[in-house]
This record gives C-alpha cells, sequence and structure tokens, in this order.
C-alpha cells in the first residue's frame, strides 16, 4: 500500500515491480506465508487458523507509522479484545500429536465422520454455486461461504502436505505415498477457486466489509475442519473447549471493531492540466481574451479571407 501511494505521487509513474519497496512487501508476504504453511505442520488447525487475527492488529498498527494513520479508539478497543482472545486459544488450544504420516492421512479421509461431513459441504456448496451461476445471486454473504467452504478443504490440504514433508525432512520418507500427490493437487485447486471467489468479493464489496466476515467464516470452516477430519477435540475437557471458543469469540469481536466504519481510500487518478501540456502555446488562437472587444467574433483576417471567397 505504502509503495502504491509513493509511486502514484511521482511525476513520472513507474511499474509497481520496479519499486523496492513492494518488492520488499512482497518478499516478506510469502516469508509469512511460508512460515503459516510450517505453523500447521507443528500445531492444529484450530489454533494456527485463529492466530490469522495477528495479522489484523500488525496492519492496523503498522498503518500508522507507514502510512500516516490516526490510531482510533476502536483500534485500540479491537487489538486489546483480539489479544486476549490469541492468549486464550493459546492456552487451551488441543493438545494433540502433530507428526501425520501418509497412513495417518489416508484413513482421515475414509473416516465415516469425514464423509458425512464431505457429502454435506458438496451439497451446501453445489446450492450456492447453483444461486451464484444461474440465479447470479452474488452476495457477499453467498461468495464468502463459498471461500469458507473451500477453505475447509485447503487447511486439510496444508496440513496433510506440510505434515508428510516435516517428515521425510526428518528422514521419515513420506513423499512415495499417492496420497501425498492427491493432497497437493486438492490445496492447490480449492486454493485457486478460492482466490476466484474471494476476489470476486473484494471486486463488488468494499474490504471493511470482506475481511472481518471472511476472518469469521475462514476461521470456523477451519475449525470445524480440524475437529472433524483430525479430531484435534477427542480429548478436549469441556472447559477447555468452552474457553477456547470464548477466545474465538473475542478474536471476532476485535477484527469486527477495528474493520468496523473504517474509511476506504481510493488513489488519486493523476491528469493532465491542460495548460501543461508540451508543445506551442495556442491558446490565444483557439480562445481570445474575454476583455477584448472582439470576444467571440472572428478576427480580422479570417474575415477579409471570407468576403474574398
Amino acid at each position: 500500500k505504502c509503495a502504491h501511494l509513493r509511486l502514484v505521487c511521482r511525476a513520472e509513474p513507474k511499474p509497481c515491480y520496479r519499486s523496492k519497496l513492494w518488492c520488499c512487501g512482497i518478499a516478506l508476504l510469502g516469508l509469512a506465508e511460508l512460515g503459516t504453511f510450517t505453523a500447521y505442520a507443528l500445531a492444529p488447525i484450530a489454533l494456527v487458523a485463529p492466530l490469522g487475527s495477528v495479522s489484523v492488529i500488525g496492519s492496523a498498527f503498522i498503518s500508522v507509522f507507514f502510512l500516516k494513520k490516526t490510531m482510533r479508539t476502536a483500534d485500540i478497543l479491537g487489538g486489546t479484545l483480539t489479544i486476549t482472545g490469541i492468549y486464550l486459544l493459546v492456552t487451551f488450544a488441543p493438545n494433540v500429536p502433530q507428526e501425520l504420516t501418509a497412513r495417518q492421512v489416508q484413513n482421515y479421509l475414509v473416516s465415516w465422520p469425514f464423509l458425512v461431513y464431505s457429502i454435506l459441504e458438496i451439497l451446501i456448496f453445489c446450492v450456492l454455486l447453483y444461486f451464484y451461476k444461474r440465479k447470479a445471486v452474488k452476495h457477499i454473504m453467498v461468495l464468502l461461504m463459498m471461500v469458507a467452504l473451500l477453505a475447509s478443504l485447503t487447511v486439510i490440504a496444508v496440513k496433510a502436505v506440510s505434515s508428510m514433508i516435516a517428515l521425510s525432512v526428518k528422514g521419515r520418507m513420506q513423499l512415495t505415498y499417492s496420497i501425498f500427490y492427491i493432497m497437493s493437487v486438492l490445496m492447490a485447486t480449492s486454493c485457486a477457486f478460492q482466490i476466484k471467489f474471494l476476489n470476486q468479493a473484494m471486486h463488488l464489496y468494499e474490504a471493511t466489509a470482506v475481511v472481518p466476515i471472511n476472518f469469521v467464516f475462514f476461521t470456523t470452516s477451519a475449525i470445524i475442519s480440524g475437529v472433524i477430519f483430525y479430531q484435534e477435540f477427542q480429548s478436549a475437557s469441556l472447559l477447555s473447549v468452552f474457553m477456547f471458543l470464548f477466545g474465538c469469540l473475542l478474536s471476532f469481536l476485535g477484527v469486527i471493531i477495528i474493520a468496523r466504519n473504517k474509511k476506504e481510500e481510493h488513489l488519486q487518478i493523476p491528469f493532465i492540466d491542460c495548460g501543461h501540456i508540451p508543445g506551442e502555446n495556442l491558446t490565444g488562437k483557439i480562445q481570445p481574451d474575454s476583455r477584448c472587444s472582439c470576444y467571440g467574433t472572428l478576427n480580422k483576417e479570417d474575415d477579409l479571407v471570407k468576403r474574398q471567397s
């Protein structure tokens, strides 16, 4: 964002990929996604997905320094709620073994809870897709619900792929199993369609509406998929489940408060002032001085030519 604002203000705009600041931002974004990918191999889905609220807090506070925005009371309140929710999430997260072999992923894939969940998800997605394609319903809830349904498959595949890669690095080769490549294809496909519908929502609606709703839907679907596919809360106590859900609620409220009533910024489109067009100045011949007595009439030379003709 900061790089785009700087490029717009330049006298001679240049492509964003030639900006060192923009390239640095893209590199940091890629590094963050790599860290998230690794985190799925080391921690439960139910913990990693809600921690995405940290990025919302970080962007709110970083924008104060880089974009010179004003820190609002809502930002402080939302950040406090989100940090409190994160503390509860980390404290009461499910404690389950994170080493997943290819055989375990295969067993989870054919378990009856996941089969029932997959059938329900496919039915709901087909209904939403019918309204989206045939009825041209592009409501924000419809778009982001499709994104959330795809995201549940994405996080399942990401955790399986990252866990098998981590075990292979440790010496327990898992990349020879066909389930690794099946999950890789599922991860890439679901992620591609997820981006498609998310871009559609961002195009039709304000980011201040899309970001909090997408965060709530994505986190909820990721937690449900982790509970059903990887059975992450199988041995958790009732108190731990309640406090974990309460932490999720606080994180949701914090993100919504931070994004609520935040004004959208639109970049100014540069234009050319007619008085600064390079070339010969012809203003006097096109438009005479309005204070002159001949204003609005033909010049004498033009009048003489007209009489002779």
